[in-house]
């Protein structure tokens, strides 16, 4: 009797994680190595933050909690929903998890049937796909290419539903391109999605607070509120709050919906941390003073990347809206070969060729559903971006 379930065999590894581990086991070895990979902030949580953490250890609040969440936490989502989105929860619409993952999958896995379709656009983060297949359902990728700035057209939306389509997962501004949808282009696409009531919106807003130039951010169901019955609004405190490591999503929704995942998470991971979710609730009602600053050095060390990239013969980095990431395509370095003797005939062995010979890590574009592209957090120092620009610059000069 074969060990492994089939539905294990559909899945492949989180690519963005392989490289952060090889990575990782490269400096261990003793290379000199810059890792592009991983999406989290470089800051450090802020102090209010971590003081309310130790504050709830002292108080002995280390015990279960509520399967899906404190009041308290809830509450807090209830009034960040309200403040920022204008959108109006009760807490019993609102779902608590270990990081934004685990509430993506828990509304996967409460809804999902086999032959039911998900649209994901493309570039996409990268465990989507991966996530709606363990549910037994079918992703429907929805290439938007970098001629289109990265962002599905309501025409492409509406050539991708069909009557088994379940849910749209919908990401802005994104992972891994960074761009982000203005208002008139979101209304474009919840328009389609008022034809065809049968398909639910599941946002990805994670990167919400992070936008530059002006962008404003919204969400679906604060375009077009009649979507609202039929919208999963998912956000956590990872990105904007330094807090990757805590493990904190959180989600919005009709309570049929919300229900059901908490039944999966009951049967699953339970609660998550305790001592996370009182800090969380400190993020979300504390003091918001440190994200425009922290925005300001994202802004800045953008665009040293943007800059840097552009200055390369055979690659075109687009300008990002948001999130902390560039998305280059490296059209032009097709078909070339590396001065270590590599064929650079997939984005993923540019990636390769790149580590190898420079120790320089970034995620191939293939991951993400859209080559020949790679993807570069500049979530880390501007000496580590000016020196890695640098042996990318240096690396391409050199092909053949």
């Amino acid at each position: 009797m074969e060990l492994l379930s089939k539905t294990l065999a559909r899945v492949k590894p989180s690519p963005t994680i392989a490289v952060t581990t090889k990575a990782q086991e490269l400096k261990a070895a003793g290379r000199d190595v810059i890792g592009l990979g991983a999406g989290e902030p470089d800051f450090d949580t802020p102090q209010n933050i971590k003081d309310a953490a130790v504050a709830a250890i002292a108080a002995g609040k280390t015990k279960y909690t509520a399967v899906d969440g404190i009041v308290e936490l809830k509450q807090a989502i209830c009034d960040k929903f309200k403040r920022d989105n204008g959108l109006e929860y009760a807490p019993s619409q609102v779902s608590v998890s270990s990081g934004g993952k685990q509430v993506l999958y828990n509304a996967l896995m409460a809804t999902m049937n086999p032959g039911e379709e998900v649209i994901i656009p493309a570039p996409y983060w990268v465990s989507y796909p991966d996530m709606v297949l363990l549910a037994g359902g079918t992703p429907v990728i929805v290439e938007a290419s970098l001629e289109q700035n990265f962002k599905m057209t309501a025409e492409q939306l509406e050539a991708a539903i069909t009557p088994n389509t379940k849910w749209l997962i919908f990401n802005s501004p994104s992972n891994p391109t960074g761009a982000g949808y203005a208002r008139d282009e979101l209304k474009a696409l919840t328009d389609v999605l008022l034809r065809h009531p049968h398909v639910w919106v599941m946002t990805d807003d994670m990167y919400e607070h992070l936008a530059y130039d002006g962008f404003e951010f919204c969400t679906p169901a604060q375009v077009e509120p009649q979507l609202y019955d039929r919208t999963l609004t998912v956000n956590g405190v990872s990105k904007a709050y330094a807090m990757t490591g805590w493990r904190i999503g959180y989600a919005a929704g009709p309570e049929k919906l919300i229900s059901a995942m908490r039944k999966v998470q009951s049967q699953s991971t339970s609660n998550p941390c305790t001592i996370s979710q009182w800090a969380a609730v400190e993020a979300l009602n504390g003091t918001q003073d440190y994200i425009a600053p922290n925005n300001e050095m994202f802004v800045r060390r953008r665009n040293l990347v943007v800059e840097a990239l552009n200055g390369i013969d055979g690659i075109t980095c687009p300008v990002p809206e948001g999130a902390f990431y560039v998305y280059p395509s490296i059209k032009g370095l097709i078909g070339k070969t590396s001065k270590g003797g590599a064929l650079i005939d997939t984005d993923e062995a540019f990636a390769t060729a790149l580590l190898e010979e420079t120790g320089v890590a970034v995620v191939f574009g293939a991951a993400f559903g859209l080559s020949p592209n790679f993807r570069v957090s500049y979530a880390t120092s501007d000496d580590n971006l000016t020196e890695a620009c640098k042996r990318i610059t240096d690396f391409c000069a050199t092909l053949q």
